[in-house]
């Protein structure tokens, strides 16, 4: 058994990171329970996991500042739920190095987009990180969110990505004049519907470490609301900056593990 203290640092550090970026905790979960013995198939379902109790503080606090856009997480989620049941039964058919590399080089385009977003006060146009809004077109949203978070459900199966980046991603994409704090909020109920998804289908076939991700779930759950009570008062310069800098870990992470 996993040492109590371990876990909870692990889960002290997954609170951090999804109350401020909105983020799956899988870059710090599995990495660090492969390390600890854990198989890659069960680091990967006891991340899912973790992020299913995490997320719900987290969401919680966006909530309460009105930075989530429910509808939008919906469309996000639709696609992500059916991509992550597809991505678990493809999970031991397909080779992970193909995969690995594409999102390196997706985590490479959105922390350059992600500084880019980086604007001084004195720019008028901006609000709250945002940039001014424009009506998204039906065929946008209704075909396109969908499409592409279908893919990253895929990668929710296969890799233990609930998608948080990725989401935050997909809205810059196709609606970038949303303010960076609702993307977070947004994201996060995304992640969550994707997260069930794939923790389900681990849980079913019994690869997954329940206590790992219970505490660890539960003290990234407490620590997950309060980072994200600070992220909702934060610059969004700082959360732009931070957000990129996970990208460009997520990249050299990658690119590593394609490199070994």
């Amino acid at each position: 058994m996993i040492s109590p203290i371990i876990l909870i640092l692990i889960g002290i550090a997954v609170g951090i990171l999804t109350g401020v970026t909105g983020s799956s905790g899988v870059l710090i979960v599995v990495p660090a329970l492969s390390l600890l013995g854990l198989s890659f198939q069960e680091s990967v379902g006891s991340s899912l996991l973790v992020d299913v109790i995490t997320t719900i503080s987290v969401i919680i606090a966006y909530m309460k500042n009105k930075n989530v856009d429910v509808r939008l997480a919906l469309l996000l989620g639709v696609g992500a739920v059916i991509g992550a049941q597809v991505g678990t039964r493809l999970a031991l058919a397909v080779p992970e190095t193909p995969l690995e590399a594409v999102f390196a080089v997706f985590a490479i385009v959105m922390a350059i987009r992600s500084f880019s977003r980086i604007k001084k006060r004195e720019d008028k146009k901006v609000e709250d990180g945002g940039q001014v809004r424009t009506s998204p077109s039906l065929i946008r949203r209704v075909i396109g969110i969908p499409s592409l978070s279908f893919l990253v459900g895929i990668v929710t199966g296969t890799l233990g990505a609930s998608g948080g980046i990725m989401f935050i991603a997909v809205m810059m994409i196709l609606e970038p004049g949303l303010p960076i704090k609702r993307m977070i909020g947004t994201a996060t109920l995304g992640m969550l519907l994707s997260a069930i998804s794939g923790a389900s289908a681990y849980i079913y076939t019994g690869v997954i470490d329940i206590y790992a991700s219970i505490v660890i779930g539960i003290i990234a759950l407490i620590s997950g609301y309060f980072f994200a009570k600070l992220a909702n008062k934060a610059d969004p310069r700082y959360i732009y900056a931070f957000l990129g800098s996970i990208f460009v870990v997520t990249a050299m992470t990658e690119a590593i593990k394609i490199l070994h």
